[in-house]
C-alpha cells in the first residue's frame, strides 16, 4: 500500500523580512520621539531650576539689604545722623557693569546704649555709670570679643568715634565700679561711614558720651571675582574668578549673600536743600555734606539676577521682552547693547530709614 506525502495547509509561524523592517522602523521612531520629548522637558526643567535659583538669590539678598537699611542709625544719637549712611555710585571694576555700594552703621543686632562716666580717649578701660550692666540681661562673658562704638558727648562738638573690641567687663557685686576693657587700638577693618573714625583731642569730650554694640555693614557686588586688594579665602572673600557674588562686609568680615547677581544699584531721597520738601531720587553724590546726608529719608535699591547659563530653549531671535533676555538699564547704569539669552529677574525696594526720618515725620511732610 502506497502512502502520499501531505502538504500542510498553513505556513510555519514567523515574520517576513519586510515585516521586521517595518516594525523596527516604527519602534525606532517611537523611541526617538520619547527621547526627544525627554530631552526637551529635561532642558526646560534645568532652565526653570536656574530661574528659581536666581529668584531665591535676589529675594534673599534684598531681604537683608532692606532690613539693615531700615535699621541704619539704630541706637545712635541723632546728632551723628550724617554718619549713618555712605554710598558709592557706579564703582568701576574694569567691566561693563558698574555696581553701587552702600555702607551703613547702627546698633542693629543686639541693643546696648550705655552712658560713659569716664574715658581717656585712647585708654583700654572705659568707666560707665553704676548699675548700667544691670539694664541688660547679658552675662559678663557675652561682652567678650564684641565690637562697640565709643561716641563723644554730642554737646562737646567733637565728631570722632572709636570702634573697639571688648576683651572683658568688670564690676563689683551690686553694680558698682562697672568698666569695659578693650584690646589695644581700634577694631581692625572696621571703618564707620563718613570718616567718623578717630579720637577727640580732649578726653573730657567722652564724658557723658555713649557706648553701644556696633554693626558697620557694607553691601557691594563683586563683578569679576578678582576684586583689587582682596585675597581669596581671607576674611570670607571667595575670589578665584567667581564673579556675580553680592557681599555684605560686616565689621571687616566679608559674607557672601547671593550668587548669580549681575547688578546692584542704589538711589537716595531726602530734603537735601532743607526746604521741608523731598528733593526726589538721585544716585549718591560725593559733594553731599554731612548735614545733607543726615536729611536722607528713603533709600531705593535694585538687585538684578541673571541665570548662570544662556537659555538654549530660546531658538532663533529671542522674544520681544528684551528686559528678560538683555541686561536692562537701572538707575544711571546703562543697559546692554544686545540680547544674550540669559534670563533675568529684578527686584526693586524702597526702604524708609526710620532713624533718619524723625524730623520729616514731625513736620508732617511726605
Amino acid at each position: 500500500m502506497k502512502t502520499r506525502a501531505t502538504v500542510s495547509s498553513k505556513r510555519a509561524a514567523g515574520f517576513t523580512m519586510i515585516e521586521l523592517l517595518v516594525g523596527s522602523t516604527v519602534m525606532l521612531v517611537a523611541v526617538l520621539g520619547a527621547l526627544f520629548i525627554y530631552a526637551r522637558s529635561n532642558k526646560v526643567s534645568v532652565e526653570q531650576q536656574m530661574v528659581t535659583e536666581v529668584q531665591n538669590d535676589v529675594r534673599a539678598s534684598m531681604f537683608f539689604i532692606t532690613r539693615d537699611l531700615r535699621m541704619a542709625g539704630a541706637g545712635l544719637p541723632e546728632e551723628f545722623a550724617g554718619y549713618f549712611l555712605e554710598g558709592q555710585d557706579n564703582e568701576d571694576q574694569g567691566v561693563e557693569v558698574w555696581p553701587d555700594r552702600v555702607q551703613l552703621m547702627g546698633n542693629i543686632e543686639d541693643p546696648l546704649n550705655l552712658s560713659i562716666r569716664n574715658y581717656q580717649g585712647s585708654s583700654v578701660v572705659l568707666d560707665i555709670e553704676d548699675f548700667s550692666f544691670e539694664q541688660y540681661s547679658y552675662p559678663d562673658a557675652y561682652y567678650a570679643n564684641k565690637y562697640v562704638l565709643v561716641l563723644p558727648n554730642p554737646q562737646s562738638g567733637c565728631r570722632a568715634g572709636q570702634a573697639r573690641v571688648v576683651t572683658h567687663v568688670t564690676h563689683n557685686a551690686g553694680g558698682m565700679n562697672e568698666k569695659f576693657n578693650f584690646s589695644p587700638g581700634l577694631a581692625p577693618g572696621v571703618n564707620p561711614p563718613g570718616g567718623l573714625s578717630g579720637t577727640c583731642l580732649s578726653p573730657n569730650d567722652y564724658d557723658g558720651g555713649q557706648i553701644s554694640f556696633i554693626n558697620v555693614k557694607e553691601y557691594w557686588l563683586d563683578v569679576t571675582g578678582n576684586y583689587p586688594g582682596l585675597t581669596a579665602g581671607v576674611n570670607g572673600y571667595i575670589g578665584g574668578g567667581e564673579g556675580g557674588v553680592l557681599y555684605v562686609t560686616h565689621n571687616g568680615v566679608h559674607f557672601p549673600l547671593a550668587r548669580n547677581i549681575e547688578n546692584f544699584q542704589v538711589e537716595y531721597n531726602g530734603d537735601m536743600d532743607n526746604d521741608q520738601l523731598l528733593d526726589g531720587w538721585m544716585p549718591w553724590q560725593n559733594a553731599w555734606t554731612l548735614p545733607q546726608i543726615a536729611r536722607i529719608q528713603h533709600v531705593r535699591t535694585w538687585v538684578l539676577g541673571r541665570t548662570a547659563q544662556a537659555f538654549t530653549s530660546v531658538g532663533g531671535t529671542p522674544p520681544g521682552a528684551i528686559h528678560v533676555y538683555r541686561r536692562p538699564a537701572l538707575s544711571n547704569s546703562p543697559a546692554a547693547a544686545a540680547d544674550d539669552r540669559h534670563k533675568r529677574y529684578i527686584l526693586e525696594s524702597t526702604s524708609n530709614v526710620r532713624n533718619m526720618s524723625l524730623n520729616l515725620y514731625n513736620l508732617g511732610q511726605r
